[in-house]
């Protein structure tokens, strides 16, 4: 679908230079002289380039629709993880690198993701925002100690490093975010 340069909003993704890209950023401007235009940071989805474009409202530009799926992942296998179409039953293997590391080692084996496709080829996961992990290591539980400001580090499942309250201990299971492996809540 063709749209006019200046109607790129942030999130959008557009097809430019033959390649995807999602806007993270755009600032229409209207100087006092000349058309206005819309200056536009993009974020190349394949590779992670970022680029700032200016687009005028008379150029036209793809914008892409990412088709959404959700997915179940099922197991690790050396650098594959495979996932399984909640819909079809079909299952996909992707790289450890697509998915990224740090992001893989909150996967845990029954766990719904979005895969996002682009002409039936994968191009991006969403994680849920929250997960429960347990705690495998951290400095013992201080009677007495209250949730003030002091956290302490504590190792998760997964090899995941995170900053936990004092009255959490080991074993126990807790809630971080997905986004940047900070502490939420107690499990229930």
């Amino acid at each position: 679908m063709k749209i006019n340069g200046n109607e790129i909003k942030p999130g959008m993704v557009i097809k430019h230079q033959d390649t995807l890209w999602t806007a993270v950023k755009a600032d229409h401007v209207k100087p006092g002289k000349g058309g206005a235009f819309a200056q536009v940071e993009l974020k190349n989805i394949l590779d992670g380039r970022k680029l700032n474009e200016r687009f005028r409202s008379a150029d036209k530009v793809e914008r892409v629709r990412l088709e959404q799926k959700d997915h179940q992942f099922l197991f690790a296998d050396g650098d594959m993880l495979t996932f399984m179409d909640t819909e079809s039953y079909e299952q996909i293997a992707l790289q450890t690198e697509f998915v990224g590391e740090d992001r893989a080692a909150y996967l845990s084996d029954g766990m719904m993701v979005t895969l996002e496709f682009y002409e039936d080829k994968p191009i991006g996961m969403d994680l849920p925002q929250h997960v429960e992990l347990e705690v495998i290591d951290t400095e013992p539980v201080v009677k007495g100690q209250t949730a003030a400001n002091s956290y302490k580090p504590a190792m998760l499942a997964g090899n995941i490093r995170s900053s936990v309250p004092p009255f959490v201990g080991v074993g126990e299971r807790v809630v971080v975010s997905t986004e940047d492996g900070s502490y939420v809540r107690r499990a229930d």
